[in-house]
């Protein structure tokens, strides 16, 4: 994994290239260089060594012949497939790296050579001769790219904060009321006006730097598994095989959930070599329900693994609120971001790569709101027609919610769900758009995840808490064989609850995993702030002291929340570490 930087055209020289790299030194301390592949047109790269981590495998990669080159953030899982095609073909290699098969698979195959690839990616190919650039996105999002682009300029990079110092950007403060509701800005968007996201699964040939189209990567045509649960282990097990490899140390972010509990117990059950895993502990008063640790603890046990308990209190998380602040560079309404960052600080040391469960959740239907959606769909017309009616009634805050989400719209209905609560129409078209009609109604709302949640608040989480200390984030579930097969299932039944998930951990007996009650991955932030301790004392003086600097930017909603956070504890302890972060954040980068 890596960093990648492009300017081309007005302002683009060695001064401001050097600026972006170091900006994101972090994604690839092993290596770095600047280039300038013809005059108007520099090129960046930070490089982080986990395939054929020699020099010769160092980025920016050349043809052999000097017509073409290559800078990439990410893996190529099927690398070893695409080599043998390539050899078959008559080209040569001289590094064991996927750098140097995608580059000569782009030579070869052009943009289209795209389509074949499985694995996540960011990229930028140079040909020389045609003085033109190819910029490409994987499918998911998995790496992230943004871009400034204006009549004499643009400038690519792998983090929006380098982006941000070549020149003002204004700060976006629309994007807060995105935030408030979704947990991140709108998408696409970022804090800063002008700097946008590279959309995920789209490329582009550049031959200037002031207009580009952006081109769909299709998903590429994979062997057909009819659905079923044997496909799904088959898939599954050959998936961890390919994502667990690496020439450098590999660990698991181990939560004790089901997810990625499965993943290790087939790593191991397939090699029989334990790896390093790493698991949030918090204190005890509070471990009956943030039962991670304990779950994790039980489960080494029974499955060998070098375990390593992270604890988090309220002290540990001040010591380090700091420094992770610093680390952020796009703030995301999700307090795993500090407990992903906090894992990776202790792993770093231990691991380069690390595995995660990430996409799982989103694909098979792991979330309360799927199975708040099931329930309202399966009987539509009976909540749409009686919710107003039982939503007088003094239920718990999970009914109050589901009531109060119901509308005639399917669409809107689990938007409502998806969110802190219910957000204003004026900014639903944002999210509306991604819903894809084709699609039968639940499983719409599962590819919805996939495209908006998974990108916007996980996959970004991910990376930047796990890229803060140089580590290379990886997701099985995302392998493209995962998504073909997602792609085939039409019964709802089997996108409800991860069945196949849950079967497999039965058989290997850990039918206690597949058995547990889903619990979101986060901080004990109500039990925290219900306190009158020094983080509840520092994040309600952060909020008010933001009320009163920027207030005047901000809904009456926001307001409200920000001058009385005491008041929302209980309902809305979510959304108040959200604006904390984001306060906090805003004090550095805006």
């Amino acid at each position: 994994m890596c960093g990648i930087h492009l300017i081309w055209g007005k302002g683009a020289n060695k001064t401001a290239i050097q600026k972006l790299v170091s900006s994101s030194r972090h994604r690839g301390p092993d290596q770095e260089a600047i280039y300038s592949p013809w005059a108007g047109l520099w090129i960046g790269v930070n490089r982080l060594k986990i395939l054929h981590p020699g020099p010769d495998a160092d980025q920016p990669f050349w043809s052999g012949d000097g017509k073409s080159l290559l800078i990439f953030n990410g893996e190529i899982y099927n690398f070893h497939e695409l080599r043998k095609l390539l050899s078959k073909m008559g080209i040569e290699f001289i590094t064991q790296s996927d750098t140097e098969v995608l580059l000569h698979y782009i030579r070869v195959f052009g943009a289209k050579g795209l389509e074949k690839l499985n694995g996540m990616f960011a990229l930028v190919y140079v040909d020389l001769i045609s003085k033109s650039v190819l910029v490409a996105r994987d499918r998911n999002g998995e790496k992230p790219l943004y871009y400034a682009q204006s009549p004499d300029r643009l400038v690519i990079s792998s983090e929006v904060r380098g982006i941000a110092s070549l020149q003002n950007h204004a700060p976006d403060w629309e994007q807060v009321e995105h935030y408030f509701y979704f947990r991140a800005p709108s998408p696409g968007k970022t804090f800063h006006r002008g700097i946008s996201a590279w959309k995920p699964g789209r490329y582009s040939t550049l031959f200037r730097h002031d207009t580009f189209r952006w081109d769909t990567l299709p998903m590429p045509k994979v062997e057909k598994e009819v659905p079923s649960q044997k496909a799904f282990t088959k898939l599954l097990e050959k998936a961890v095989l390919n994502h667990f490899h690496a020439d450098v140390p590999v660990g698991v972010l181990l939560s004790g959930g089901a997810d990625s509990t499965l993943l290790y117990t087939l790593w191991y059950k397939k090699t029989g070599t334990p790896l390093p895993a790493f698991t949030i502990q918090v204190e005890k008063k509070y471990r009956t329900k943030y039962a991670d640790g304990d779950h994790s603890i039980r489960f080494a046990k029974q499955i060998p693994t070098h375990h390593h308990l992270i604890d988090i209190t309220q002290k540990i998380f001040l010591e380090n609120w700091d420094e992770y602040l610093q680390s952020v560079d796009l703030p995301i309404g999700d307090s795993a971001g500090f407990l992903t960052w906090m894992i990776g600080k202790k792993a770093k040391s231990h691991a380069k790569v690390m595995i995660s469960g990430a996409g799982a959740d989103e694909l098979w239907g792991g979330y309360q709101r799927h199975q708040a959606f099931s329930r309202y769909w399966d009987q539509h017309s009976f909540w749409i027609n009686c919710a107003g009616f039982f939503g007088k009634f003094p239920f718990g805050s999970n009914w109050k919610k589901f009531l109060s989400g119901i509308r005639q719209d399917p669409n809107h209905t689990f938007l409502n769900f998806s969110t802190l609560q219910n957000p204003p129409q004026e900014i639903m078209g944002d999210y509306e758009r991604i819903f894809n009609p084709k699609l039968p109604e639940y499983k719409r709302m599962l590819d919805f995840d996939r495209q908006g949640y998974l990108v916007q608040d996980v996959l970004k989480v991910h990376d930047n808490a796990l890229m803060a200390h140089g580590i290379e984030g990886r997701s099985p579930y995302l392998d493209v064989s995962m998504l073909k097969l997602w792609q085939q299932v039409e019964d709802p039944d089997l996108l409800l609850g991860k069945p196949w998930i849950k079967n497999i951990l039965r058989e290997n007996d850990l039918g206690w995993i597949a058995d547990r009650k889903k619990f979101g991955f986060g901080l004990p932030l109500k039990e925290w702030l219900s306190e009158s301790n020094e983080f509840s004392m520092r994040v309600f003086h952060s909020l008010r002291e933001f009320d009163q600097s920027h207030g005047q930017y901000l809904s009456a909603p926001v307001r409200q929340l920000l001058q009385k956070p005491e008041s929302g504890v209980k309902t809305q302890f979510l959304a108040i570490y959200n604006l904390f972060l984001l306060a906090e954040w805003s004090n550095l980068r805006l």
